[in-house]
């Protein structure tokens, strides 16, 4: 797996091009309306993102969250319920690298959510991501997820 050269939202890599249909549903672009649905807390925004059978995994969780949700709206749903319970604002994702794999629908993301916690003030999120694409959907998403940066970020609890 060869890291290529991070790219920013506005600039489509040449994946992107030929990593999915005309409309640009590669896996790059899928990635920023993720990232722009999270910024945006829109649950209507995820909802469109996922394919209806997705799967979305937390390797990494902490007693009490769930490691793995299956389907669209069981996913979607525990993204709402997230953002009412806990207040981190994000603002921004800071990518440190994207890696191709061997199937042009997935990537591995090294990111950063950036953003404020009304608890702790600033805070970045390290994690990695892998994302499978199909027709425009996400169809896996695998988030290694820094617990740890979290429990810090939400003031020491998750």
């Amino acid at each position: 797996m060869a890291p290529t050269t991070p790219t920013t939202p506005t600039t489509p890599t040449e994946h992107d091009r030929t990593g999915g249909d005309e409309r640009g549903t590669g896996a790059r672009e899928v990635l920023e309306r993720f990232r722009r649905a999270s910024i945006a807390r829109s649950a209507d925004d995820m909802s469109r993102l996922y394919a209806a059978d997705a799967v979305h995994e937390f390797p990494f969780t902490p007693p009490g969250v769930p490691s793995r949700l299956e389907g669209r709206d069981e996913i979607v749903t525990w993204m709402a319920e997230g953002w009412r319970a806990y207040p981190l604002a994000y603002e921004r994702y800071r990518t440190l690298a994207v890696h191709d794999t061997g199937d042009p629908d997935t990537i591995v993301v090294e990111q950063e959510a950036v953003g404020t916690s009304p608890s702790t003030g600033a805070f970045a999120l390290p994690n990695i991501v892998v994302l499978t694409v199909r027709d425009g959907r996400i169809v896996r998403l695998r988030d290694y997820a820094d617990v740890l940066a979290v429990s810090a970020a939400l003031g020491g609890g998750l």
